[in-house]
This record gives structure tokens, C-alpha cells and sequence, in this order.
């Protein structure tokens, strides 16, 4: 079978394309960092709080890095983050209300569909953008460590721990389809 062109008539330029990525890796960097506000503001101190405060620590540093990447190169931030701003708070209070290791699934639901996110990201710039590819490649090492240490707190010891983790993986993709295009 032929192999697909790179860019057809009607497909977004390479730059679109590209600023795209940044929009909704910006909207989910500020969306796990108020997540994890969310948890710190239920949970108390223990090994999960400074778990927490150590993974949104790290989400701090990411988000400033697209913060950086947006205002270089003039893109346009998602103009859903005023609802990114309520819901990622609200799902890490309710999260962390049902109890540390509900925290902790919610940690591991979002970063398995992060960890996807940016995998198909790093391939798609890998030749494009070697720099912004090797950024989200570092990104997605720590989101993975993220979901090992949720792991390692009980996520999966949770109660419901699946329909619970099912229903954030929906929410995050919903959040990734939506902040790509707004």
C-alpha cells in the first residue's frame, strides 16, 4: 500500500498542528496541577500527601515549561481553562474526599491516558520538532512514575477502583479531544 503523503489539501498545517499539541499539553499540565491542589486541599499530611505534594511539585514545573513554550511561540491557550480551573479542582477534592487511595486511582486513570497522549505526541514530532518531541518524551517519564507511585499507594485497593478509573479515563480524553480544538 502507497504510503500517505505528509500533508494533504485540507489538513492543518504542520504549525497548526504543532501549536495544537502545545494548546492541549498546556490546558492538561494546568488541569493536573489544579488536580492536585484539589487532593492537597482534602489531604492531610502521610505518605499520600507527600506523595501528592511531591507529583504536583513536578506537574508545577511542567506547566510552567508550556507556559514558556505558549508565549514563545504565540499560542493560544485553550479557552476552556476557566473550566479546566473548576473541574480539575473539584475531581481532585472529590477524589481525595472518598479517600487517599481514591487520590491515588485518579492519579493512575489520568496518567495512563497521558502516558498514551504524549507517546503518539513524542511520535508525531519526532522529526518535526525534535525539541518539543524530547520535552514531552521527559514529561511522559514522569507522568509514569506518577501512576508507579499511585500504584505503589493502593490505587487499585480502592473500592470501585474500576468504574472509578474508567469514568476520569473518559473525562481526561474528553478534556485532551476538547482542549485540542478550543
Amino acid at each position: 500500500m502507497p504510503k500517505r503523503p505528509p500533508h494533504l489539501p485540507g489538513d492543518a498545517s504542520s504549525d497548526t498542528d504543532v501549536a495544537a499539541m502545545i494548546r492541549v499539553d498546556h490546558a492538561g499540565e494546568y488541569g493536573a496541577v489544579r488536580i492536585y491542589e484539589g487532593q492537597l486541599a482534602m489531604t492531610g499530611r502521610g505518605p499520600a500527601g507527600d506523595e501528592i505534594r511531591r507529583m504536583a511539585e513536578q506537574e508545577q514545573r511542567h506547566l510552567a515549561a508550556f507556559d514558556d513554550l505558549v508565549r514563545a511561540r504565540h499560542v493560544r491557550p485553550t479557552l476552556l481553562q476557566p473550566l479546566w480551573h473548576a473541574a480539575g479542582f473539584v475531581l481532585g477534592a472529590a477524589t481525595a474526599l472518598l479517600g487517599e487511595r481514591a487520590a491515588m486511582a485518579c492519579t493512575v486513570a489520568v496518567e495512563e491516558v497521558i502516558d498514551a497522549h504524549y507517546r503518539a505526541q513524542t511520535e508525531r514530532l519526532a522529526d518535526r520538532d525534535p525539541e518539543l518531541a524530547a520535552m514531552i518524551a521527559e514529561f511522559r517519564e514522569d507522568e509514569l512514575r506518577h501512576r508507579a507511585a499511585a500504584l505503589e499507594h493502593g490505587a487499585t485497593e480502592m473500592p470501585l477502583y474500576e468504574p472509578l478509573v474508567a469514568a476520569i479515563k473518559a473525562g481526561s480524553r474528553l478534556a485532551i479531544w476538547l482542549s485540542t480544538r478550543f
